[in-house]
């Protein structure tokens, strides 16, 4: 018989291993002499302290979940329960408690974690909420629209709550925003609705413009296109695609009488380079708008020369291309830069924009959700499958998303 502080082997091959519940039979041996026997135990027993030691070692120091670690707990506890080593087992059996103590602290330590990093999303996504709902209100559509897009943005970094909690507040979230489109979209129609009105106003304008034409009652015809380039002014810019025909055909209305009337009152011509000289100067302070950066400062200065410019008659015939064309010029970039603006706020193609956009966000937020459900399941395929599935709408949304920014608002 051959023995060890923690095991021995009779006479008949059996090999025990000492507990503290007394000798436990690990198992029996013929292949050799006893020594080898105890040597061949004692070295699985060392396996299983290097698992311990390894497995104490992920609980320490990665992120091993409680419920793997609890497996290979008890995994490791049934080949010690199983006394198939020889060795100090009661020793092992301490570290494995000690092993299940660490694994519940860690769990409630990630618990308390979590809990406190729900709370932190539902302050972080009740404070999103509170401003949208405020910037619904807003009229300052360009800057609102974009502080909008960022919460959204904001929104997506932030974690998911429990989804009634979840559900609640993005659906606030979801009708601030929808609330502040349709204020703004109404916004932009009345807009609309107004550039009609000038279209109809100056068409009329144009037609009584175009009768005056042939008078030869000079005073009170002249006297009757100041009158309709008050009305003209007063009537706001009519649609893009009107705006400049109807101007064409209104100034040109103009120009047949006030040539006509040149050529009767040729005797004039010493008053008319007079206003050449004066027109010259208003140009020459028009041409120092230039170039726009202050639309509406630029658009009253503007009017106030142009009004100045009306008063102060025609000038010599040969002449009146070049001034007229340096103040036309001038005229041409202010409403360029209106244009420029009012492309900026289109409410159509903005519409459609947003349509789009919207669209492809409420896709990326359904396949995040299929994502994570996916996820939880533990169905990696079809995780993966949608992942993909996401990245091409995520593009597709951030090409639209560019394409809106151009609208400016």
């Amino acid at each position: 018989m051959s023995s060890d502080p923690w095991g021995r082997v009779d006479d008949a091959g059996t090999v025990y291993v000492r507990t503290a519940d007394g000798e436990k039979v690990v198992g029996s041996w013929q292949a050799g002499s006893p020594e080898e026997a105890l040597a061949y135990f004692k070295r699985k027993y060392d396996g299983l302290v290097v698992e311990i030691g390894l497995l104490e070692r992920r609980v320490r120091t990665t992120d091993l979940s409680a419920k793997d670690a609890t497996a290979a707990i008890e995994h490791l506890r049934e080949q010690v329960d199983a006394h198939h080593a020889v060795g100090d087992l009661d020793a092992l059996r301490v570290r494995l408690d000690k092993l299940v103590e660490a694994v519940e602290e860690r769990r409630e330590e990630r618990k308390a974690r979590k809990a406190q990093q729900h709370e932190e999303a539902r302050a972080a996504k009740q404070e999103l909420v509170a401003e949208a709902e405020e910037l619904a209100q807003s009229e300052q559509w360009r800057a609102a629209g974009e502080r909008l897009r960022a919460l959204v943005d904001t929104w997506k970094g932030l974690p998911r709550l429990d989804r009634k909690s979840d559900d609640e507040l993005w659906h606030r979230f979801s009708h601030a925003r929808s609330a502040f489109s349709k204020r703004r979209k109404a916004h932009f129609a009345q807009l609309d609705a107004q550039r009609e009105e000038a279209r109809q106003r100056k068409e009329k304008l144009v037609a009584e413009a175009e009768a005056l034409s042939g008078s030869q009652d000079w005073g009170p015809t002249a006297a009757k296109y100041r009158e309709l380039m008050q009305e003209w002014k007063a009537a706001g810019r009519a649609q893009r695609e009107y705006e400049d025909d109807l101007w064409s055909r209104f100034r040109g209305a103009q120009d047949v009488f006030f040539q006509a009337r040149s050529e009767v009152f040729a005797e004039r011509d010493s008053e008319q380079r007079e206003n050449l000289t004066r027109k010259e100067e208003l140009a020459a302070e028009a041409e120092k708008l230039l170039p726009v950066t202050d639309l509406k400062a630029a658009r009253g200065a503007f009017r106030a020369l142009n009004e100045r410019w009306d008063a102060i008659g025609h000038v010599p015939r040969e002449a009146r291309p070049k001034i007229e064309g340096r103040m036309h010029a001038v005229e041409r970039a202010i409403q360029e830069a209106e244009e420029s603006e009012w492309r900026r706020s289109n409410p159509e193609a903005r519409a459609r924009a947003q349509g789009l956009t919207g669209q492809l966000q409420d896709a990326v937020d359904k396949l995040h959700g299929q994502i994570e459900k996916a996820r939880a399941a533990g169905n990696t395929a079809k995780a993966e499958k949608l992942e993909r599935e996401l990245a091409g709408r995520q593009e597709l949304l951030d090409q639209a998303m560019k394409g809106l920014e151009e609208f400016g608002g």
